[in-house]
């Protein structure tokens, strides 16, 4: 039997957890770093994946992020959430799925303004035959399904 002490800490810590991982999500990162490597800002300015210059990079979230250059980085400190890929810079379509699988840099689509990532080319195909369904499914699996 839970004390009332007990059960407001334990409601307490269910209320906040949600909103402390919808703020906090882990990003994928591989080498130790965010998209691969890859500049997150590129994908914006230039519409296409650019491998990003270990020299200039940051530190947002945990993971190192590169940049092709300063102007770049720039941008991305001003409004981080604006250029990082959705859903932690994992597959966007297997987070619809329930699950977490790595992202190819290369395989990503813009989508009202957010950056998104599939594992493969292949995958891709399958994500872009329902973009806003997937979406809506990946939304209702994040953050949680980084907990599984």
């Amino acid at each position: 039997m839970f004390s009332r002490r007990s059960f407001l800490a334990s409601l307490t810590a269910i209320l906040i957890a949600p909103a402390a991982d919808a703020d906090s999500p882990v990003f994928y990162s591989a080498d130790g770093a965010a998209v691969s490597g890859y500049d997150a800002v590129a994908y914006f300015m230039t519409g296409q994946p650019v491998m990003g210059d270990p020299d200039i990079s940051v530190m947002w979230k945990g993971v190192v992020w590169r940049f092709v250059s300063q102007k770049n980085r720039e941008a991305f400190e001003a409004n981080p959430r604006a250029f990082a890929p959705q859903f932690g810079g994992y597959c966007a379509y297997a987070v619809g799925k329930g699950y977490l699988m790595s992202a190819d840099p290369t395989a990503w689509r813009i989508v009202d303004g957010k950056l998104y990532l599939t594992h493969s080319a292949e995958v891709a195909d399958m994500w872009q035959e329902d973009i806003p369904g997937n979406i809506v499914l990946a939304e209702q699996h994040w953050p949680q399904v980084l907990r599984q």
